[in-house]
Order: C-alpha cells, then structure tokens, then sequence
C-alpha cells in the first residue's frame, strides 16, 4: 500500500472513489497520484477529468500517462462537472466523491448537490493553502484565519452544511514527476543555462514546497479513515519549510551545478515580483498538524533526493537545450 499507518487500518472495506479532476494547473497531478494511491490498496476509482479527451491538453503529464490509471484498473472519462451524473453515466454509484477541480462554489455545488441526491457517504475537496491571510506568527495552522472572499471558503462552508462526512486539503507548492505546472523548472532553466538566478529580497522568505505523493497519500488515509477525517481541514504540505535561496542551491545540486544568485529590490528594478518570480515574495509556509495528529500521516518529501528525479526528467525533456527568452530576467540584472 503506497500509504501506510495506523489510521489507515481503521477502514478495511474497499470503497468506489470518484475523482473529479482539473484540466490543468497544478492540481491535476494530484488526482493522477491519489488515485494510483487508491487502486494499489484496492478500491475502485473513476477519474472524472474536466473538457474533451482530444483536446491539447490532454497531450502533457500527467493526462498523458492516464494509461497507467486504466491498467491498474480504473475508469477515465471526459465531461462537464455542471453535469456529473451525464459524465459518469446513470448506473454509476460511489462512497467517495473528492473535487479537484473547482475553486468557487459556481464549480462546485453542482457536485456537491450531485453526491448528495446520489447517496455519497463522504465528499472531500482540494481547497488552497492560499486561502490564510498574512501572519505575523508563521506557520499557518488549521484554524488560523483565512480570507473570508476566497472561493475555496465559500465551497469549504458549503460542503459542510451539505454532508456530515467531509474534509478539505489546502496544497501549497508541488513537485513530482506528471507536475506540469513550472515550479523547480524556473529555477533548473537559468542554472542549466550558467544564467543567475534572480530571487527577490534577501532570499530568507520561507516556504513550502512539498512532493505530490505526500498530498495524494494524506487524503488517501482520508478516505480510509472517514470518521477521523470527518468535517477536518487538512494543510496539504510536506512538514519542513526552505528558503528561497535554498531552493535555488539545492536545484542547482540537482543539476551539478554551481548557482549564482542575484537578490534584487522589485521596486527599485521596476518589475511586477509576480511576473518575475515563481512564488509569493514573502513567508508563505503551513504546517500539517491535523494530518499528523488525526490521521497518523507522515511526510516522505525530501527535497534535495525529489529534485534529482525532477532533473532527471528536465534533462530528458530537452528543455535545457530549447531557446528561451529572458527579458524581464535580463531588465533586473541590467538594473541590480
């Protein structure tokens, strides 16, 4: 079983699990990894991924390596969330419904409302870490506040007026192999290039970046264990934070390589920090106590051992070699 631990043996029934995937971003993967999750313990998965089986973006990862879903055994279909019951076909049933897709409750409630006229025993959502408001006192935790104008709050409150067996994850960043959302691809196109890598401020802002078989194995033991897990918010992140600069060293670790780094003010340069920089230029870090505590789960993500997976992938890829414009990169190394 990918995901092992004493919560996980307070459920041992084999359960029908619906996934309800977004087309894109990075929150996709985490479906592709929860449901081979679910197949290798024994349950039976659908996975609902939203738009058309020809489209484009079905071409990339991780919808490209959905064979690997169906010869383990599991159900992909194609459709509109608007119209779950068309999509899955009017004989389906399910135990366990988990929307990956939808960021406000126009998305979401007509699943929600779905699983509910259709008998679904336990409903999860992927919500976002993005959700807490600044604090002065970091790590965010379960409980702290949150921007109450988020969409994801507005799903996270309705679906708890809807069903009594539910819980709701909030992922930050994300690594893994089928990610198809740059993240450590930012930093490995300068460092392969011998470019500096411009990091915003000192470099000492902290965050999160956690490895996707840990969020995918924390709402498997979700599914597991549905009274533990029952009306939980759950941050979906690995349980050790690194810095900027960090990141950057370790990436070019990854590579073999030696990073330069360039710090810059984005206000004295003139650049937009979101434009020009991957994550938030600030302390944004969570803490998976609730997982830890309710679930016996337990982080695997070791970041310097993830990243050379991910730069084995890069390489493979071809994408050190392509061309590549850096303009706002060169605007701030014309300017630091």
């Amino acid at each position: 079983m990918a995901f092992s631990s004493t919560a996980a043996a307070a459920s041992t029934a084999f359960k029908s699990v619906l996934i309800v995937n977004t087309n894109g971003g990075g929150h996709a993967v985490i479906g592709f990894y929860l449901a081979k999750d679910l197949l290798a313990a024994g349950h039976a998965v659908t996975v609902l991924t939203v738009g058309d089986e020809g489209s484009d973006k079905m071409k990339k990862p991780p919808f490209s390596r959905f064979s690997e879903l169906t010869s383990a055994g599991a159900t992909t279909v194609w459709g509109d969330p608007a119209d779950v019951g068309a999509a899955v076909g009017g004989g389906a049933s399910f135990d366990v419904v988990l929307d990956n897709n939808g960021k406000d409750l126009d998305a979401v409630k007509p699943v929600v409302d779905w699983a509910k006229a259709a008998g679904v025993a336990q409903f999860l959502f992927v919500s976002s870490a993005g959700i807490y408001t600044p604090s002065d006192e970091p790590p965010h935790v379960e409980g702290d506040a949150v921007k109450e104008s988020a969409g994801h709050v507005g799903v996270e409150k309705y679906i708890a007026e809807q069903f009594g067996s539910w819980a709701s994850f909030r992922p930050q960043y994300m690594i893994g192999s089928g990610n198809n959302k740059d993240c450590e691809e930012w930093f490995f196109d300068r460092i392969v290039r011998g470019r500096p890598v411009p990091i915003p401020g000192s470099g000492m802002q902290v965050t999160n970046i956690s490895h996707v078989r840990d969020l995918a194995s924390m709402v498997a033991l979700a599914v597991e264990s549905p009274g533990a897990a029952a009306g939980r918010i759950f941050n979906c992140v690995s349980d050790r934070a690194v810095t900027f600069n960090g990141l950057v060293k370790m990436c070019a670790a990854a590579a073999g390589a030696q990073p330069e780094i360039l710090h810059y003010d984005p206000a004295a340069v003139g650049v937009d920090a979101k434009k020009a920089f991957p994550f938030r230029n600030m302390h944004f870090y969570a803490e998976p106590r609730a997982a830890k505590e309710v679930l016996g789960w337990r982080s695997s993500t070791n970041l310097p051992e993830d990243l050379k997976e991910r730069f084995a992938e890069y390489a493979s890829s071809g994408r050190g070699q392509k061309e590549m414009s850096f303009d706002l990169d060169d605007k701030i190394i014309a300017a630091a």
